[in-house]
Formats: C-alpha cells, structure tokens, sequence
C-alpha cells in the first residue's frame, strides 16, 4: 500500500470523527483551541489504537488466508463504506446529546468529561478497528500507518470542531458521504488490482 492509498484510507475512516466533531462543535457556546485540541486528541488517539488493535487480531489468521485478503479487503472496505453511506442520511446530532451543564452565566454548554469523550471517541474508530484488520491483511508497516491515521484525524475533528461552532451540522452528512465513496472505492481498487484487472 503507498502513501495515497494510506492517506485516502485515512481521510475517510477519520470522517465519522469529523462528522462528531462537527456535532460537538455546534454544543459549544464558543469552540475554543483549547476545546477543539481536546475533541482533537480524543477522536485521534482512539483513531490510532482501534486499527493497530485491528491489525493485532487480523494478524492471527492473515497468514492462513493469504490466497484471500483482497477479497476481505474489499468486504470489510466496503461493508464500512455502506454503512458510512446509510449513516450520512442522518442529519440530526443525537450522537452527542449528552446531559448539558450550565455555565456560571447561565447559558448551557456541552461538557467534555472524560466518559463523554470515551464514549464518543469509541463509536467514531470502531470502523477504523475493521480497517486495522483490513492492513494486516495487506501486510502494511502498522506503527507508522496507526500513527498517521491519528494525525489525519486529529487535524479533521480539530477542523470539525470550529466548522460545526461556525456554520452548524452543513457538512455532517457530507463528510460521511464522501468517508463512504472513499472507502468502498479503495476496497474495489485492491479487489481489482490483486486479480489483474487493473495495475496503478
């Protein structure tokens, strides 16, 4: 796999974070740095651990189905990608409606307690723990692919966070959408490249 095809494969597992990001941005009466460093580092560090702990499973039995990884690169792809695609049909941000806390002023602002945050940082990489197995699959060096999987994650729901402050859910569905067409795009590549049908 070459730095595209990682990079392409980041982008779009990192787009349920940003699609949450977003949703936690639009809770925060103002999305500070600090916030969104915050939002950042949680989607990103669990971004990171859930496909290096993917690919600590898929490598106990990758070797006994070597003949077929491609073809489990392109289910587990695009199992994702279909299900990335349903969710972008939901507009709404009930993901992160948890119980608000009012500010010494009065006005009501989502909180970032530690078990929020779990939470939310779990439900957006449990795609990206089928993509971790997907990697052991194709053989990928997996400390420096995990780590850049979180950087490009970190970097979105940064990005997410003061989008959803500004302009609100807009680009929620978007992103999933296009996290989607990604991602189901890419499994196809490898399916088509490994029987010979194209050649990059």
């Amino acid at each position: 796999m070459n730095f595209f095809e990682l990079f392409m494969i980041a982008f779009a597992v990192s787009m349920d974070a940003f699609a949450v990001a977003i949703c936690k941005g639009m809770s925060f009466r103002k999305a500070s740095v600090k916030n969104a460093i915050t939002v950042a580092l949680y989607f990103g560090s669990f971004q990171a651990a859930m496909p290096l702990l993917g690919y600590l499973l898929g490598s106990q039995f990758s070797e006994n189905i070597v003949k077929y990884d491609h073809w489990f690169a392109f289910i587990l792809l695009g199992a994702i990608g279909i299900n990335m695609l349903k969710e972008s049909t939901d507009k709404s941000c009930e993901v992160v409606d948890e119980v608000a806390a009012v500010t010494a002023n009065g006005t009501i602002e989502r909180g970032l307690s530690i078990k929020t945050m779990v939470i939310l940082a779990i439900a957006t990489s449990i795609d990206a723990l089928a993509v971790g197995i997907t990697l052991a699959f194709l053989r990928v060096h997996i400390i420096p692919a995990v780590i850049f999987i979180g950087i490009v994650t970190f970097i979105n729901s940064f990005i997410g966070v003061k989008i959803g402050n500004i302009f609100g859910v807009k680009y929620k569905s978007r992103a999933e959408f296009v996290g989607g067409i990604i991602l189901m795009a890419m499994g196809t590549k490898i399916l088509l490249e490994h029987i010979g049908i194209i050649s990059f």
